[in-house]
């Protein structure tokens, strides 16, 4: 004898599983154009003392999550992008002059500081937004 699993059932595990999904180490892309942006993101110093050669157990961490708003010359929001759990980011852009803005992230000093861009028909790579640990 066949047994049938109810709809609902399917839906309730479906939903489950949507809820469960890993997130990508790499943020989502945004899309509001064709020209690719990207960057990381950071947070620093991790140790107290700098040493010298420099312990990798001290470099910078990931800031995952961080909300870095895309504003147009008029200052009108264009995108927000997320960082991934590796601090990196990615936006498509219309050709354009931009400036990224880094929110406050809860636990950090302060922001990073904002990055003003001038696409044309290629892609800007290596942007890097440096937030401070306050560790000293």
């Amino acid at each position: 004898m066949r047994r049938s699993i109810p709809p609902t059932l399917v839906l309730l595990a479906l939903a489950v599983a949507a809820c469960g999904a890993p997130r990508d180490t790499v943020a989502t892309p945004t899309t509001v154009g064709g020209v690719s942006v990207t960057g990381y993101v950071h947070a620093g110093p991790v140790c107290p003392v700098v040493s010298n050669p420099p312990d990798p157990a001290c470099a910078d961490r990931p800031v995952a999550d961080a909300l870095i708003v895309v504003e147009d010359p008029s200052g009108a929001t264009v995108a927000e992008i997320r960082t991934g759990s590796d601090g990196r980011f990615m936006v498509r852009l219309a050709p354009g002059a931009y400036t990224l803005v880094p929110q406050a992230v809860d636990g950090l000093m302060g922001t990073a500081s904002s990055q003003e861009v001038i696409l044309g028909s290629e892609p800007i790579s290596g942007l890097d937004f440096a937030y401070d640990t306050g560790i000293r």
